[in-house]
């Protein structure tokens, strides 16, 4: 008897997780990618010398990235290198403040201290909380279906009820953090975590408290040979299990046949709709979950509520070749804004850019040299930016590259403008056409209420049998680690084949 047979459409980083997985689990998997590399937001460009990854520039919990190699029998320094970083960020403020944010919370904590007067006691009861709070949820929101009832009676369940007053569900991530600091530049540095899944500090629950464990307690690494690398190694590995990928293939319809997914219809022809459809016993889509359903489910009735939910920001990014080195710079730095709270209500509220945004700079040249000339940087100069809502982007983005420039000129007393030897520009627009996210938006719906994590997409269609959803815009939501649990979740999902 044959295998059962699997469609993927999109290689995200969730769509070849997904494709590891069933692979292991016996099916015949092919993926469906519309560009001509795998990857999605995690891929990667040249530009006269330079290397940058052009998406997620953060690698946490690499155990759920390695565990997809040991489910396949392999070992995972077979496919992959990274290295634990020494120090996670370089955080700059307007006042001269200049904090490094060591790995080691120890060293983290006494720096912060002794640049602040915030005592290390503090910082480290805070990153223990927030331990905390990751090991009661995880298991719970996480790593689980929440639409099915065995996720609401178990031990996780229970000890997540039992310790809901200590999750700050009811508060805001900026309100737990004043609890917690009373200098504001540490609560800036901790506000910041909300931007993680392109929320609001000053409207996300202060269960988003979890994330600084992630890198602190448990650690941020960079591959060796970048982060594009995480996706090169998967599809190797993806390939080495015989999982096909179909590049330049765009699919434009889920085939539905008596509430069944039964195939999927490829690229059109001469503009007209293939007259047939490729078979498949189950169909997965790692597309935005929006554009799943507007685009190739036209005949299956959407569920409005989740998909006009607010979506979450996005990100204007200048990539940078930098003709100079900078010793204060390390892989990851930031360059925070005067008003915080003012940028933020610029972001969600007014649907714009703030004239003094908080400024991202990742340099893999630190860590990779090759990715530049020698004596060179390379520079993903990046800031978040509302979603698409039909801004006149081309006005912002010149005015945000000014802003940029006089910022990071001021605070590292160099002309930056004088330094920029190519620049390639990516903005939601480009970012939306790219990746298919609806609106742009870089992780789905935003989480500024305390509903929000109720209110992404399930794993698996309620309507359509054999039908499943993967990848930032569904449960458990954004980003490189929950885009591998969506990933597990909805593999855990799909029977195994007979």
């Amino acid at each position: 008897m044959s295998r059962k047979t699997v469609a993927i459409i999109g290689s995200g980083i969730a769509g070849i997780a997904t494709a590891i997985r069933l692979a292991a689990k016996g099916f015949r998997v092919t993926i469906f990618e519309a560009n001509s590399s795998p990857g999605g937001k995690l891929s990667e460009f040249e530009l006269e010398g330079y290397r940058f990854d052009a998406g997620p520039s953060l690698f946490t919990m690499p155990h759920f990235v390695e565990e997809l190699f040991l489910i396949a029998g392999k070992n995972p320094a077979d496919y992959i290198a990274y290295g634990k970083l020494p120090v996670i960020c370089e955080y700059f403020y307007e006042d001269g403040t200049h904090i490094r944010a060591y790995s080691d919370p120890e060293k983290f904590a006494e720096e912060i201290e002794q640049k602040t007067g915030q005592s290390k006691k503090s910082v480290l009861s805070y990153l223990k909380q927030s331990a905390f709070k990751y090991e009661v949820t995880a298991n719970l929101f996480l790593k689980r279906s929440l639409h099915k009832l065995s996720t609401w009676l178990n031990l996780d369940a229970i000890r997540g009820y039992w310790n809901l007053p200590k999750l700050d569900v009811f508060q805001t991530l900026n309100e737990v953090n004043e609890r917690h600091f009373q200098d504001p530049r540490v609560v800036q540095l901790f506000n910041r975590y909300a931007t993680y899944n392109g929320s609001n500090p000053y409207e996300t629950p202060g269960i988003m408290h979890i994330i600084p464990h992630l890198e602190y307690n448990v650690g941020a690494f960079f591959p060796a040979k970048g982060m594009y690398n995480i996706t090169q190694s998967l599809v190797r590995l993806a390939e080495d299990m015989g999982v096909l990928f179909c590049y330049n293939t765009r699919i434009n319809e889920i085939v539905v046949l008596n509430n069944k997914a039964v195939g999927v219809r490829p690229n059109k022809i001469d503009g007209r709709p293939a007259p047939t459809y490729e078979s498949f016993d189950v169909v997965v889509s790692n597309m935005d979950i929006v554009n799943t359903y507007r685009k190739l489910l036209p005949h299956v009735a959407a569920p409005t509520r989740i998909l006009e939910q607010p979506k979450s920001s996005s990100a204007l990014i200048f990539y940078w070749g930098i003709t100079r080195s900078f010793f204060e710079l390390d892989l990851h730095n930031i360059f925070f804004s005067k008003d915080y709270q003012h940028e933020f209500d610029c972001l969600f509220h007014k649907q714009t850019i703030s004239n003094d945004p908080t400024i991202y700079i990742n340099i893999t040249s630190k860590y990779k040299p090759d990715d530049a000339p020698s004596g060179c940087e390379n520079w993903f100069t990046m800031i978040n930016v509302p979603n698409n809502s039909g801004q006149d982007w081309d006005g912002l983005i010149d005015e945000a590259r000014r802003n940029i420039i006089l910022k990071l000129s001021r605070i590292l007393k160099t002309d930056i403008s004088k330094l920029i030897a190519c620049e390639y520009i990516q903005d939601p627009r480009t970012i939306e056409a790219r990746t298919s996210s609806s609106q742009g938006a870089l992780y789905g719906i935003s989480s500024n209420n305390r509903y929000a994590a109720f209110l992404r997409h399930d794993n698996k269609s309620s309507k359509v049998k054999n039908l499943y959803f993967v990848g930032g815009s569904v449960h458990p939501g954004g980003g490189i680690p929950l885009s591998l649990l969506s990933a597990k979740i909805a593999a855990g999902m799909v029977k195994e084949p007979i």
